[in-house]
């Protein structure tokens, strides 16, 4: 009788690791699936680990264009961002890669899925949630909310114990996860909200102390909400947002230390890196000023709120998702133009924007010469304004 099989998210990393000969010993075949999803991790390395632990197969997808195209770009043009900070980078990348796997359980006839999240994290719900919206019916393994391994120290011992390759060790604790779009650090010395972060717990961003001491800018170009060029030459999605990480990164850009509310209820301690998201996200909302009317502006920032939390909670697949879409799209039809974002020691502010769309008329602005505003017409409007409250 032949095993049944399993595919499991597969990162190279501690858990995954261990997940593997743990699923081999409960009598499962075992066939791993790894995303490339931009993390800059040597993928060959961790295939490499995967068949020495005992995997059967391992497959690694190139899923960096349609993360930035299909996820990263209708977040920045929806504006959102978790609780006003995060900006979903680990949220945006479970559900490409639970869709990505469900293809392989397809085509390899797997009786399983597997991940290798704690049944504390909010990642368990989002792979989970794609799964079964994907393939209704499959079936589930959560490794980590089952075995007998209640620390990161015990796996560690596991993996010594079982021969497993690992690169973890007990000094150094965090939980990292690292995408094209941001890097999150968790655990360990974190897990004291009053203790401050060292340096080192930073994996690319610079401290602001050592970031220039003179301040740099950078132009992007957006096309109907969508980031296209930087400093006016026409990037690959993937390009432009390696080029921004790197020019952000440089002056301390996008360093966040928040509590979290995790969909499961329990708040934790989070730091993220994410340096083009601090100048896209900046330079977007400037576009937005000039191009979008007051009520529709308003309206979309409940609508930036609630599409936030909908990725946040594992809910990309979903009808209110695709409806919050179409909205989004039809307020981004005139957000095109140019913004030059200044930085320097950890912020981007906005110097300067352009758009032809632009709703901003300086003739009605201006207090100097060329003023065409009737400002006898103020009196009767404050009148009227005030009338339900007299």
């Amino acid at each position: 009788m032949s095993k049944k099989k399993v595919v499991l998210a597969y990162s190279g990393g501690l858990d995954t690791s261990v997940a593997i000969r743990w699923l081999m010993d409960k009598g499962y075949e075992v066939i791993c699936y790894m995303a490339d999803v931009g993390q800059g991790a040597d993928t060959k390395d961790a295939r490499d680990r995967a068949f020495k632990i005992g995997a059967k197969k391992c497959f690694v997808g190139d899923l960096k264009k349609k993360f930035v195209t299909d996820y990263v770009f209708p977040a920045i043009k929806a504006g959102a961002l978790y609780q006003g900070k995060y900006n979903l980078a680990t949220a945006l990348s479970r559900p490409i890669i639970a869709d990505a796997m469900v293809e392989v359980a397809k085509k390899e006839k797997a009786d399983f899925v597997a991940h290798g999240c704690t049944g504390k994290g909010n990642d368990q719900v989002r792979f989970e949630v794609t799964f079964h919206v994907k393939a209704p019916g499959i079936k589930v393994f959560a490794p980590v909310r089952e075995w007998e391994l209640k620390t990161r120290e015990d796996e560690i011992d596991y993996a010594a114990k079982k021969g497993i390759p690992i690169n973890q060790t007990k000094k150094k604790l965090y939980s990292i996860d690292h995408n094209l779009w941001g890097i999150s650090v968790e655990g360990g010395p974190l897990e004291d909200p009053w203790l401050e972060p060292l340096d080192n717990t930073y994996v690319s961003v610079v401290p602001p102390e050592k970031a220039p001491s003179k301040p740099e800018y950078v132009s992007v170009s957006f096309k109907k909400g969508v980031p296209v060029a930087v400093n006016g030459k026409t990037m690959d999605p993937v390009e432009l947002i390696m080029k921004l990480n790197k020019i952000g990164a440089k002056h301390s850009l996008g360093r966040i230390d928040m509590i979290e509310d995790r969909l499961v209820g329990i708040k934790s301690r989070e730091l993220y890196e994410a340096p083009a998201s601090a100048i896209l996200y900046e330079a977007h909302t400037a576009l937005e000023e000039l191009a979008l009317d007051r009520e529709t502006r308003r309206f979309k920032k409940g609508v930036s709120d609630c599409y936030s939390e909908l990725v946040y909670y594992g809910l990309w697949f979903t009808p209110l998702k695709v409806a919050l879409d179409a909205f989004v799209d039809v307020t981004q039809e005139r957000v095109t133009g140019e913004v030059r974002i200044k930085m320097y020691k950890g912020k981007a502010s906005v110097a300067s924007r352009k758009s032809p769309f632009s709703r901003y008329s300086k003739k009605l602005a201006t207090y100097g010469e060329g003023d065409v505003f009737d400002q006898s017409l103020a009196k009767g409007f404050i009148d009227i304004w005030a009338m339900p409250y007299k």
